[in-house]
């Protein structure tokens, strides 16, 4: 088993920037891929950022965040990261950390084994 553990959300005003934290433990060696997704209310999960161990730490972005965040990870920690900068009012959302054990998949909610519970992120217009 993986537990996800997500901090740093918060309120921050339009085009403010906030960091985003994911500390794994537990079955580590199962996070090859490591992705963000948010949850606004009344939307479903969708897919913000991946980065993939197996291939040297590749990432991808969703259209809507591409050139504003920035996924990165600290394998010694165990740890991911979601920086946002520019944050827009459309970003207010819940942020989850998701992992998976082999990365194949990454866009969609079902590619990952195990999630963390969220953090807030809300930005003020």
């Amino acid at each position: 088993q993986v537990q996800l553990v997500e901090s740093g959300g918060g309120l921050v005003q339009a085009g403010g920037s906030l960091r985003l934290s994911c500390a794994a433990s537990g079955r580590t060696f199962s996070t090859n891929a490591m992705g963000w997704f948010r949850q606004a209310p009344g939307k479903e999960r969708e897919f913000v950022a991946a980065i993939i161990r197996r291939s040297g730490g590749t990432t991808y972005y969703a259209d809507s965040v591409k050139g504003r965040f920035t996924i990165s990870r600290d394998n010694a920690k165990n740890t991911a990261y979601l920086q946002m900068n520019s944050l827009k009012p459309e970003d207010t959302a819940v942020y989850y950390c998701a992992a998976d054990p082999f990365g194949l998949e990454y866009r969609k909610p079902n590619d990952y084994d195990y999630w963390g519970q969220g953090t807030q992120v809300t930005v003020s217009s």
